[in-house]
């Protein structure tokens, strides 16, 4: 079975930083796109950033550059994403998703994406 476990939310003040996790299972790691999505109460989803393993090419939203950094360890077939200078705004469910490869055309779009995790919710205080 196809798993995507995201972990590593929590509470932080504003300034602060948070690693999160997207430990993945039941498909080849390098035949698919990984993507962060959030989701903050009353918005829609919107995308955060993605990876792809197999030829390292990060996609960052225009709302996170420079703060947050995605990578991942082929080994453990995880995808990180390290989130510096957290702001109240970034406060959201963040969900992980995979994506085959060849079918990810605009990484931004959560359409793209077949498999969910189940989210890590991120709470940055003011």
């Amino acid at each position: 079975d196809v798993q995507l476990q995201a972990s590593g939310g929590g509470l932080v003040q504003a300034g602060g930083s948070l690693r999160l996790s997207c430990a993945t299972s039941g498909f080849t790691f390098d035949d698919y796109v990984i993507a962060w999505f959030r989701q903050a109460p009353g918005k829609e989803r919107e995308d955060v950033s993605s990876y792809r393993p197999f030829d390292r090419i990060s996609h960052y939203a225009d709302s996170v550059k420079g703060r947050f950094a995605i990578s991942s360890d082929s080994a453990k077939n995880t995808v990180f994403l390290q989130m510096n200078s957290l702001k109240p705004e970034d406060t959201a469910v963040y969900y992980c998703a995979a994506g085959r490869k060849a079918f990810v055309i605009w990484p931004n779009r959560s359409e793209e994406y077949i498999y969910w995790g189940q989210g890590t919710l991120v709470t940055v205080s003011s």
